[in-house]
């Protein structure tokens, strides 16, 4: 069985070098390398994450902490949060970001147009009902 680490990295690969397309269960979906830094260990990280674009603001994209509906948020959500800033690998271009969560109606409007677009962002709903609520991080170009 292939650990998080290795499917990641797998995954950073193949988007790198194919222009920010991957394929797998990730194939046509619209995706983002997310440069962090581990607020622990001090490391630079790369996380690979599915994205929503605003379709008012080009310089703005929102990424969903969903841990595939496990019951903990995943490191680079605190990664992020903690620093407020971050990095972006989209397509062929990097550029810096600031970080800021969306909550409340927004953060539901945002997050369940993420669900129709993607269903299994509605699976990792269901699946954290009751444990927590899946954050919503708006990434704006810096």
């Amino acid at each position: 069985m292939m650990s998080a680490d290795d499917w990641n990295t797998r995954i950073i690969t193949e988007f790198r070098a194919n222009q920010g397309r991957v394929s797998g269960p990730f194939e046509g979906a619209p995706m983002v390398l997310v440069h962090h830094r581990g607020r622990k260990s001090g490391r630079d990280l790369v996380s690979p994450v599915m994205y929503l674009a605003d379709e008012q603001d080009p310089g703005l994209i929102y990424v969903f902490a969903s841990k595939g509906g496990a019951p903990t948020n995943p490191d680079w959500y605190y990664n992020l949060t903690a620093a407020g800033t971050g990095e972006v690998e989209r397509g062929t271009e990097t550029y810096p970001v600031t970080v800021r969560e969306i909550t409340g109606p927004d953060r539901d409007r945002i997050y369940a147009e993420q669900a129709r677009r993607s269903p299994g962002f509605a699976d990792y709903a269901h699946k954290t009902a009751g444990i927590r609520t899946i954050p919503v991080l708006a990434l704006r170009r810096g």
